[in-house]
C-alpha cells in the first residue's frame, strides 16, 4: 500500500486521499485484484475515523467486504475495537455485512457475541439483518453457541426473542456444533441455569445427545449441577416424558413430509410472480366467498318459505332454496376451492415480515371462519349441516398442521379454533354445551399451553363475543361459556402447579 494512503488512513484526511489519487488515479485499483488484503477502509476502521471511511465507502464499497490477512472485515474490525458510530454507519450503507464471514467462518454479530453488548450494538445489527442468526462458523457453532460459551447473558437475552419470531428458531438453537452439543448442552456444560430456561422457553431440545451420547441433563448430572438438573429433568416421570418427545417428532416428521410435497419450492418464488398469485387467490377467494352471500337461486324470504304449500316454517328463513343433492353438489366444490384457495395464500406469505404476515393471516383466519359461518347457515337441512362441518373439521385440521410446521400462526389456528369447533363437538358429543366447552377448553389448551397470557385473552374476548350474541336473542347457554373457561384456567393452572411441583421435588432430590 502506497504510504501516503496508509497515513492519510490512519489520520482520516480526506484531503490527502485525493492528493493521492491526483498523482496515482489506479492507486486503489489493485485492492480489488487481490483476494485477502489490507485496504484503506480496514485502517480507518481501526482508528475510528468514520468521516474517511464513508468517504472510502462512496468510491470503492467492494472494500467493506474484503477481509485482510487476520480474516477480518472493516466491520469485523469496528465491532472488535467497540467504534459503535463507525459500525452503525456501515451498517445504514449495506445491512448485510453483518453477515460478511470471517476467519474460521465468524460474521460481526459472532464477534459481539463474544465481546458481549455493552455498545449496544446488537439490537441495530439484529434489525439490520435477522437472518443473521442462521449464520454458523466452520465449527458449525451458531450465535446462541458462541454467546453462551462467553457466558454472555445479556446477549442471549437479545438473541432469544428476535429468534422465536422467525420460522426456523427451532433448527436455530437445536443446531448442533462440531461436537454435537447443542446450545443448551453448552449452558449445561458452563453451568448456566438462567441460559437454560432461555433456552427451554424457545422449544430447545433437551433429549438431544452429542457426539459421546449425553444429554443436556446428562451434563449437569456429570458435574453434579443441581440447579441444572431440576430445570432440565421437567417431569416427575421419564417415560412420560420420552413418550411425549417421540409423539411430537413422529408427528412433526409426517407433517413436514407432507407440507414439503405441496408447498416445495414456494419460498423461492420471485417477487413479481408471488405478487401475480396473490392476485388470482385473492380473486378465487372473493368469489368463493361471494357464492356465500348470493347463493344460486336465492334463500326463502318472506311468509311463503315453507316447501309444503300452505304451512309456514320458521326455520325455512333464510335457508337455500336449492335442493338437498344440489346444494351439496354446489358447495362442497365451493368449500374445497376456498380450502385450497386459503393454504396457498397462506404459504405464500411465508417470506413477508413476520409481524405483517401474522397480522394478514389474523384477517384470513377470520375470513375462513366467515365463510364457514356463511354456508352453515343457508344449509336447507340437518344433514347437509352436517356434512359442511366435516369440511369445517378439515379446515381445523389443516391450520394445526400448518401450524406444525410453521406456516401460520397459533394465535390464526387458536381462532379458527374458537369459532368451527364449537358447532362441531356440538354434533359429536351429543349436544351437550357442557361438554362441548370442555372439549373446546381442551382443543385449545393443546394448541396454546405454553402461551397462557395470549390464550386467555382470546378466550375472554371470545366469550365476550358470544355473550353479546346471546344479549341479542342468540339461544346460547352460559353453561357452555362457563365450561369453556373453566376448562382453560383448570388445565393451564394444573400445567403451572405441576412445573412447579416438579422444579421443587427435582431441587429437593
Amino acid at each position: 500500500m502506497d504510504e501516503s494512503l496508509r497515513q492519510a488512513a490512519r489520520t482520516g484526511k480526506v484531503n490527502e486521499l485525493y492528493t493521492v489519487i491526483q498523482r496515482n488515479g489506479n492507486v486503489l485499483r489493485h485492492f480489488d485484484e487481490v483476494e485477502f488484503i489490507e485496504t484503506p477502509l480496514h485502517i480507518a476502521a481501526e482508528e475510528g475515523c468514520i468521516e474517511f471511511a464513508m468517504e472510502m465507502m462512496n468510491l470503492k464499497p467492494s472494500f467493506a467486504r474484503k477481509l485482510n490477512h487476520q480474516g477480518l472485515s472493516p466491520l469485523h474490525i469496528a465491532v472488535r475495537k467497540g467504534h459503535k458510530e463507525m459500525a452503525l454507519r456501515f451498517l445504514e450503507i449495506d445491512k448485510h455485512l453483518v453477515r460478511v464471514r470471517g476467519k474460521k467462518g465468524k460474521t460481526p454479530l459472532h464477534y459481539l457475541c463474544k465481546v458481549g453488548n455493552q455498545l449496544g450494538l446488537l439490537d441495530p445489527f439484529l434489525e439490520a439483518s435477522p437472518d443473521c442468526l442462521q449464520d454458523v462458523t466452520i465449527e458449525n457453532r451458531t450465535a446462541l453457541h458462541i454467546a453462551i460459551q462467553n457466558n454472555r447473558l445479556d446477549v442471549l437475552q437479545l438473541l432469544i426473542p428476535t429468534l422465536k419470531r422467525k420460522d426456523y428458531y427451532w433448527e436455530v438453537v437445536n443446531r448442533k456444533d462440531k461436537d454435537g452439543n447443542t446450545a443448551l448442552h453448552i449452558a449445561a456444560i458452563h453451568n448456566q441455569p438462567k441460559m437454560l430456561k432461555l433456552l427451554l422457553n424457545c422449544k430447545a431440545d433437551k433429549h438431544a445427545t452429542n457426539q459421546v451420547g449425553l444429554t443436556a441433563l446428562g451434563i449437569a448430572q456429570q458435574h453434579n449441577y443441581r440447579e441444572n438438573i431440576a430445570i432440565l429433568k421437567g417431569c416427575f416421570i421419564p417415560v412420560v416424558s420420552n413418550f411425549k418427545r417421540k409423539l411430537e417428532e413422529q408427528v412433526v416428521k409426517y407433517v413436514t413430509k407432507a407440507s414439503l410435497l405441496i408447498f416445495q419450492n414456494m419460498d423461492n418464488i420471485s417477487a413479481d410472480d408471488r405478487n401475480a398469485l396473490l392476485v388470482i387467490l385473492g380473486l378465487l377467494l372473493t368469489a368463493t366467498y361471494q357464492a356465500t352471500l348470493s347463493p344460486p337461486g336465492g334463500v326463502w324470504q318472506g311468509e311463503n318459505t315453507s316447501k309444503s304449500k300452505g304451512s309456514y316454517d320458521e326455520m325455512v328463513l333464510g335457508k337455500s332454496v336449492m335442493g338437498q343433492m344440489d346444494f351439496l353438489l354446489f358447495y362442497i366444490l365451493t368449500y374445497l376451492v376456498f380450502l385450497v384457495t386459503l393454504f396457498l395464500t397462506l404459504a405464500l406469505l411465508k417470506t413477508f415480515p413476520h409481524g405483517f404476515r401474522t397480522a394478514l393471516q389474523v384477517l384470513l383466519a377470520f375470513l375462513a371462519v366467515s365463510f364457514d359461518e356463511s354456508i352453515s347457515d343457508i344449509a336447507p337441512t340437518n344433514l347437509t349441516y352436517v356434512i359442511l362441518n366435516i369440511f369445517s373439521g378439515i379446515l381445523f385440521l389443516l391450520m394445526v398442521s400448518m401450524c406444525i410446521v410453521c406456516r401460520v400462526s397459533k394465535i390464526s389456528v387458536s381462532i379458527v379454533g374458537c369459532w368451527i369447533l364449537p358447532s362441531i363437538l356440538y354434533l359429536c358429543l351429543g349436544r351437550s354445551e357442557i361438554g362441548m366447552g370442555v372439549g373446546q377448553g381442551l382443543l385449545l389448551f393443546l394448541i396454546l399451553y405454553d402461551e397462557f397470557c395470549k390464550g386467555t385473552i382470546l378466550i375472554v374476548c371470545y366469550c365476550l363475543f358470544v355473550s353479546v350474541c346471546v344479549f341479542f336473542g342468540t339461544s346460547i347457554d352460559f353453561k357452555y361459556l362457563v365450561a369453556l373457561m373453566g376448562c382453560w384456567q383448570f388445565l393451564s393452572l394444573g400445567r403451572l402447579c405441576i412445573m412447579q411441583c416438579t422444579q421443587f421435588c427435582n431441587t429437593r432430590l
